[in-house]
């Protein structure tokens, strides 16, 4: 057990290091807020986030959904979210009459409007299906927001307001993206509670 103290001890001191420099980014603080900006102003005006990810990312997409419409540190009114890989059925068919690469397109299709702003989570930037939705989102013209880190990938040129992180480990990218989703949740709450 002794030697896994140093791996211990440099993992979360990784983890601090990527929160620090986020911390210390003048651009990375205005973007965040730029992005609850966005998201308060969709739900003031009575839309919804659609938010999505795969893998651990849709783990986050459902955390957020859940937060949006269930309450984070307040109690108020229900605001509209909906994860866009909860539902299996929907995922499997799209999946099996389409192909994989269209499971969050043909919702994003069918369920948002151009009030509505689209969360994208991808740790690299270059998820297939993530990007066809931010493609769909654009013709609509509903507001896209994207969580990622790298450089950002083919994803960071495409939506209106890009979070970084600033990490190439999948891991300490994810553990970023909780980080701003959480601020992101209670700054909407608070401008709408």
């Amino acid at each position: 057990m002794k030697p896994w103290e140093e791996k211990i001890r440099a993992e979360i001191r990784a983890s601090i290091d990527v929160k620090q420099r986020m911390l210390d980014d003048p651009a990375m603080i205005k973007t965040i807020s730029e992005a609850a900006a966005c998201m308060t102003e969709a739900l003031k005006k009575g839309g919804k986030i659609l938010v999505c990810g795969n893998g651990g990312s849709a783990s986050d997409a459902l955390h957020i959904a859940g937060e949006i419409v269930g309450r984070f540190q307040k109690e108020r009114p229900a605001y509209a979210a909906v994860a866009l890989n909860a539902d299996p059925a929907v995922m499997t068919a799209v999946a099996n009459d389409y192909d994989f690469g269209q499971v969050f397109a043909r919702q994003v299709e069918g369920l948002m409007t151009d009030k509505d702003v689209l969360l994208g989570l991808s740790t690299s930037g270059n998820s297939a299906n993530v990007i066809r939705a931010f493609e769909k989102a654009r013709e609509i013209g509903g507001k896209t927001i994207l969580l990622s880190g790298k450089s950002g990938g083919k994803l960071r040129a495409m939506a209106d307001i890009a979070v970084i992180a600033p990490s190439d480990v999948t891991a300490h990218i994810q553990e970023a993206h909780e980080c701003v989703y959480h601020i992101l949740c209670g700054l909407v709450e608070d401008a709408l509670a």
